[in-house]
């Protein structure tokens, strides 16, 4: 499966190898992986349809919060057919321009989701740091703006990455030891210099997921600045209460990526399914647990959760 490099052929195709080392607990492993995009298409599609069809939940934080489960559901069915296609089927071959596609959206919609982060975060500030404005400033005009905008920060810092990977030639090995295509993890593969690569990589990633969690903890320090001056204790605890289930999601979606980062920087006696079992926890976690968390700690989709299931039943 191996072309030497001085042929100069490129390959054309590639094999995804799931998860080295553990090839023998690949039925074992699918059923999380499973179970998680079960529950992810199910929970995010019925927050959708829940804030869509229930015009009391057509607020600022319910139509963001729709945006977060809609690029939910992109980002993990990017990813956990092809897992469970290796796991079940030993289907890991791939071509490359698969491979460059797949990339594309697992990149593109990770940028999203940071982004519908720090909109939430700026949601949040101007409830509570000017809550008489609120409505007359998130306009549904704004929040349609925002949502374009971030559509188009995503989708067109990635969109070079085509290009910079269809200019390489990949004469070397073609085995990928993963579950999913990533623009590093493809690019090493290449005969030439990936520099240029590297860099816009990097660029990429300072310029929108590093700059949303600066603009995040800003928010968050002018937020926690306006509550502890609230006089009532009351109300200091009910706007902590509205904070809550974002700064849960803001963890579990930064949190096992910088833990990655640094096993990947620093761990480097960790072996390599280890790696790519963390890189899995970053796709997996968030699409599932992101619907679970706002429908526990947010009463209004309780509620609303609960009738549309009770009228199904009838």
């Amino acid at each position: 499966m191996t072309i030497s490099n001085h042929t100069g052929t490129s390959h054309t195709v590639f094999h995804l190898l799931g998860i080295p080392g553990l090839e023998d607990q690949h039925i074992w492993i699918s059923i999380p992986f499973f179970i998680s995009y079960v529950i992810a298409l199910l929970g995010n599609s019925l927050l959708i349809f829940i804030i869509l069809t229930r015009a009391s939940l057509h607020g600022p934080m319910y139509l963001f919060l729709c945006m977060l489960a809609g690029a939910d559901i992109i980002l993990s069915t990017c990813t956990v057919p092809q897992a469970l296609a290796i796991f079940w089927f030993h289907a890991g071959k791939i071509s490359l321009d698969g491979c460059i596609t797949q990339l594309f959206f697992i990149h593109s919609t990770f940028i999203s989701e940071s982004g519908i982060l720090l909109v939430m975060a700026f949601d949040r500030y101007i409830a509570i740091c000017h809550s008489l404005r609120y409505t007359t400033i998130l306009t549904h005009t704004l929040i349609g703006k925002i949502g374009v905008t971030i559509f188009l920060r995503s989708y067109g810092t990635i969109f070079p990455i085509i290009f910079l990977l269809k200019r390489l030639t990949f004469c070397k090995n073609n085995i990928i030891p993963h579950t999913y295509c990533e623009h590093i993890g493809l690019a090493k593969y290449a005969c030439s210099s990936i520099r240029v690569n590297i860099w816009y990589g990097f660029s990429v990633l300072m310029s929108t997921v590093v700059l949303d969690v600066l603009l995040i903890f800003v928010s968050y320090v002018l937020i926690l600045r306006a509550i502890f001056r609230m006089p009532s204790q009351d109300a200091r605890h009910k706007a902590l209460n509205t904070c809550g289930s974002h700064i849960f999601i803001i963890i579990l979606f930064y949190g096992p990526g910088i833990f990655t980062t640094l096993t990947q920087r620093f761990g480097r006696h960790i072996p390599p399914h280890i790696h790519i079992l963390l890189a899995n926890v970053c796709i997996l976690a968030p699409p599932m647990l992101n619907p679970i968390i706002y429908g526990i700690r947010t009463k209004q989709i309780q509620e609303q959760a609960l009738q549309v299931l009770f009228t199904r039943q009838k």
